[in-house]
C-alpha cells in the first residue's frame, strides 16, 4: 500500500487499520489496496460492478490466489462517509466522526477482502462481521470495549 502524499490525506491512517486488521486475522501474506474515490467515480464503480445506482460507502474486491493468499482491493468514498456522518448516521457532524467512519469502512472492506460477509437489512449490525469490525474499529482508536 503506497502512502498519500498529500498532506493532511486520511490515507496512511488507512492503510495503517487496513494492516493491523490483516495481522490480527493472521492474514499472512493477504495484501489489501487501498484507493479512495470522489463521489462521481464511486458511483460510476458501484453502478459498473453492482449494477446499483447511487452513492456508496466502500467497495471490495478480493482475489484468491493459487497459493492460499488473499489479494484485495478496497475502495472508500471520504464523501460518503462526510454525508453519513452529517446525516447524523454516528452521532456528531465533527470531523473525528468522519474520521473514525473511514477507520470502519477500511476494516470494513478488509473484513470482507478476506472472505467475511454480513446480511443485508436490519440484521447487518447485529452479525458477527459487524461486530468484529467494531471490536477492531475500538481497538483502533484506542477504546475500551
Amino acid at each position: 500500500m503506497a502512502a498519500s502524499r498529500r498532506p493532511g490525506s486520511p490515507r496512511p491512517r488507512l492503510e495503517r487499520a487496513a494492516r493491523r486488521v490483516l495481522a490480527w486475522e493472521g492474514a499472512r501474506g493477504a495484501r489489501v489496496e487501498l484507493t479512495l474515490l470522489d463521489a462521481h467515480a464511486m458511483r460510476r464503480l458501484n453502478r459498473r460492478v453492482t449494477g446499483r445506482r447511487g452513492l456508496t460507502d466502500v467497495l471490495a474486491f478480493a482475489l484468491p490466489q493459487p497459493d492460499g493468499r488473499v489479494l484485495g482491493d478496497v475502495y472508500i468514498c471520504p464523501a460518503a462517509a462526510q454525508r453519513w456522518v452529517n446525516n447524523g448516521g454516528r452521532g456528531t457532524r465533527d470531523e473525528g466522526r468522519v474520521e473514525e467512519e473511514l477507520i470502519r469502512l477500511a476494516v470494513h472492506g478488509t473484513l470482507h477482502v478476506l472472505g467475511y460477509d454480513h446480511p443485508d437489512g436490519p440484521g447487518r449490525t447485529g452479525s458477527p462481521m459487524w461486530r468484529r469490525q467494531e471490536r477492531y474499529v475500538r481497538r483502533l482508536l484506542g477504546r475500551r470495549p
